[in-house]
């Protein structure tokens, strides 16, 4: 969760470094440091904080050099103190070391140091990992050189439990820098005189097009012109250098004040990516080559599971509701933080999706080990092709939603959500749909940018409903069906970026329990499209009105009787039922987004969040 990014070359490190970790700030923002190597001494910067106060430490007390690491911290072992803030040293103080991961039994290792006679410095797990690296250096002896310290790493690795993404220096070598990963990304960025580390190439992006992204037991040695890929367990590792996507412009805010609003008008054009080439009108399906299945052996699937976390697993609840309404295929969902540790029974024929954005989710990434060491075919749908999870599934659907910066998810929630909407058409035409269906269901998803197109147009009055309510100490969310997926949805979302406590509920379970919490206080968010179970919803509103407590219905344009039992009413546009999440999401996220503005709180950094969660 925590962000690197290394640099040697030509150019001053230290400017290099800061606009990197500026770019990483939304993976961790507890603290942040740099480490410069210059004349035979490192330079270590530390601040707790943003990367501002990192900034202005740098204007009082500069480090020149060309060779440099930096990292900015979402605390694991440790508070958030300067001490802790990386890069750490060995016992020498001649070798400093970043990390992203969790090393799980630094404490036997820091123990076993300790009566050594090593002293440390910091709770962290990572100061561990920096003592046991120096240590093997240096206990080898001999001559200084790249070789007797990438052996020292590892030898050092190979004792180690848990996962990394490192980036290390010596003061005695001043021409290389040194990368390790097991479960934390770490890319390796080419430029011309000069390479980086990264562990996003967002951070990098400004300077170079073309990356490296490193697999799991990689260890490079990384030269100004020169890099060398060998693995943990010996010999060469193969590699391939990939064209990044996207530019700089695309990993900056533009014109909006913040990258969740960037994310949110996004949407029109990131749903109808995720689209793009993969509906037929002349079969009347969709066409999802990433799969990597015959219509046979999607025909012989009789089971689908779908796993995420977070919005993800939101993501997947919409799917649930979606693949079994266009397929009539069972379908469930399970967090990936228990898929692992359940003994689930898994047939020969249930299919496995695995949901991220990032592709790096460490708890989806443990789901997807765990159902194709069963057997089962499992799939990915991420963002990042070049991702661990895309890369180890046995297929997929990508994204094509571009960098999602702000911490608080929204144009993944309904890419995936249109991805899965593609996956219920596919299924379900190889199954029972009748091309007339066919067709409709793509004439519906064909409107759907238009349609979120015309939600954003509403934005400042959701802004004014955002700001009536700010002050309210708690809300709930209520929805039925495919919109119960969005109400939790929804809850996150105000609970992530403004803290205001949010729960989501089954509409129908409002009287068997929650409708205690009813007072005139409590703001009431109720996704009550022109649906199925419209007529339910609107008792259910009428209950919460004879409670006194405040409704904002969020309802199908024409439903003008949501006015005169409401406090606040937003619209959008009459779709299908099995879409209708997508559009519904879209207010309840610039509900939370004004909210937080209003209340002052950082939209794109949350206290206590990152963006990708590579830890368990």
């Amino acid at each position: 969760m925590c962000g690197i990014i290394g640099y040697i070359g030509k150019n001053m490190a230290v400017p290099v470094l800061l606009d990197g970790l500026r770019r990483l700030e939304y993976r961790g923002y507890d603290s942040a440091g740099i480490a410069v190597l210059n004349d035979g001494a490192i330079a270590v910067r530390k601040r707790c904080g943003r990367i501002a106060n990192l900034a202005e430490l740098l204007l009082e007390s500069p480090a020149p050099g060309t060779a440099g690491i930096s990292h900015t911290r979402w605390a694991t072992h440790g508070e958030v103190t300067d001490s802790n803030a990386h890069p750490h040293f060995d016992q020498s103080g001649k070798l400093a070391l970043v990390h992203n991961g969790v090393i799980e039994n630094y404490a036997t290792l820091r123990e076993s140091l300790v009566q050594e006679g090593h002293v440390f410095v910091s709770q962290t797990d990572t100061e561990v990992l920096a003592h046991l690296i120096g240590k093997h250096y240096d206990d080898a002896g001999g001559d200084t050189t790249k070789a007797r310290l990438i052996e020292a790493l590892r030898v050092a690795l190979k004792q180690v439990v848990g996962t990394y993404g490192i980036v290390l220096l010596h003061r005695d070598l001043p021409d290389v820098i040194i990368g390790a990963r097991r479960g934390s990304p770490l890319v390796l960025g080419l430029g011309k005189g000069e390479n980086f580390f990264a562990s996003d190439v967002s951070a990098v992006v400004a300077h170079t097009r073309e990356a490296i992204y490193l697999k799991d037991y990689d260890i490079v040695s990384l030269g100004r012109d020169a890099f060398e890929i060998t693995s943990l367990l010996g010999g060469a590792s193969g590699f391939e250098v990939t064209k990044v996507e996207f530019s700089e412009e695309d990993v900056s805010k533009g014109v909006y004040p913040h990258y969740m609003l960037k994310e949110i008008f996004e949407q029109p054009a990131t749903i109808r990516d995720a689209m793009r080439g993969r509906l037929s009108r002349e079969e009347a399906t969709a066409v999802l080559g990433g799969l990597g299945m015959s219509n046979a052996e999607l025909r012989d699937v009789d089971r689908i599971i779908l796993t995420g976390c977070g919005t993800a697993s939101h993501a997947a609840m919409c799917g649930e509701y979606l693949i079994e309404a266009l397929a009539h295929i069972p379908c469930e969902v399970e967090f990936a933080s228990e898929f692992r540790y359940r003994n689930m029974p898994l047939t020969r024929d249930t299919l496995v999706f695995c949901l991220s954005q990032s592709g790096e989710t460490a708890d989806t990434l443990a789901a997807l080990r765990e159902s194709r060491r069963k057997g089962n075919r499992t799939l990915g749908i991420c963002n990042n092709v070049a991702s661990t999870i895309a890369r180890e599934s046995d297929g997929g659907v990508y994204m094509h939603a571009g960098p999602e910066i702000g911490v608080a998810a929204t144009k993944s929630f309904t890419s995936q959500v249109t991805i899965l909407t593609l996956i219920g058409l596919l299924m379900g035409r190889i199954r029972h749909q009748s091309t007339t269906e066919g067709l409709r269901i793509i004439d519906e998803l064909e409107a759907l940018p238009d349609k979120v197109a015309e939600i954003l147009k509403a934005n400042s009055h959701i802004k004014a409903i955002a700001e009536k309510y700010a002050g309210a100490s708690a809300m709930m969310f209520l929805g039925r069906q495919f919109n119960y997926p969005a109400a939790l949805e929804g809850a996150l979302k105000m609970k992530e970026v403004s803290y205001i406590h949010a729960s989501g509920h089954p509409s129908a379970e409002l009287k068997h329990g929650v409708i205690a919490l009813i007072t005139p206080e409590l703001p009431s968010v109720v996704i009550v499209p022109k649906d199925s179970v419209y007529d339910k919803n609107i008792s259910n509103i009428e209950e919460v009105k004879a409670r006194k407590g405040p409704i904002i219905a969020i309802g199908t344009e024409g439903c003008t009787e949501l006015e005169k039992i409401a406090n606040d009413v937003i619209y959008i546009p009459s779709c299908p039922d099995y879409l209708s999440p997508i559009l519904t999401s879209i207010p309840l996220q610039l509900l939370a987004y004004h909210t937080a503005v209003k209340l002052g709180c950082d939209v794109d950094k949350p206290r206590n969040l990152a963006k990708s969660v590579t830890v368990e």
